[in-house]
């Protein structure tokens, strides 16, 4: 039984794995990687990941993102992802420095180290930035910056919205390749 869909997990490697199917079935450690079939026997997805110690809840990849992923295995041996160079996290925008810039979003990404050699260096992210849009997407959690980042080519040339010193700063950032 399917019971939820397009939940959001994340992978051991810290990964956001999106639009994840939740289902009743069973699943054993070490079984990840059997289709998830529906009552017509077409494969739906692929099981993924169960929740240790909670019964009979376990995730799948949808099919439509595992024959996407192994296309780009077999053409190009891996998967490219767009790589910033930072470890942050979710913060919420204090209420008075959100009606001084006249933010209506509540949240950022606050920045508490950039990589150095990263493209967040290059494009002068600094710690204690606060990360509010990427391109034209409202960041207002790590999550939204996750799927922003794999959602958008590497290489690209991104205009990234931070706060610094209580002001709004915009800075050009090509992102890089993991």
């Amino acid at each position: 039984v399917i019971s939820a869909l397009g939940r959001s997990l994340r992978s051991y490697s810290g990964h956001l794995m999106e639009n994840i199917i939740q289902t009743d079935a069973s699943l054993n450690p070490g079984s990840s990687g059997g289709p998830l079939v529906d009552i017509y026997g077409k494969v739906i997805g692929v099981n993924t990941a169960i929740i240790q110690g909670a019964q009979g809840i376990c995730f799948a990849i949808p099919i439509n993102t595992a024959k996407w992923v192994a296309g780009l295995l077999i053409k190009e041996g891996r998967v490219r992802r767009s790589y910033l160079g930072i470890i942050g996290q979710s913060v919420i925008i204090p209420r008075k420095l959100r009606d001084m810039l006249n933010l209506k979003q509540e949240g950022g990404v606050y920045i508490i180290r950039v990589a150095p050699s990263s493209p967040a260096q290059r494009g002068n992210l600094q710690s204690g930035d606060i990360i509010i849009t990427a391109g034209n997407e409202v960041i207002n959690n790590i999550d939204d910056l996750h799927r922003f980042l794999s959602h958008t080519p590497p290489n690209t040339k991104v205009i990234f919205k931070v706060i610094r010193d209580e002001k709004i700063r915009e800075l050009e950032i090509t992102l890089g390749s993991e």
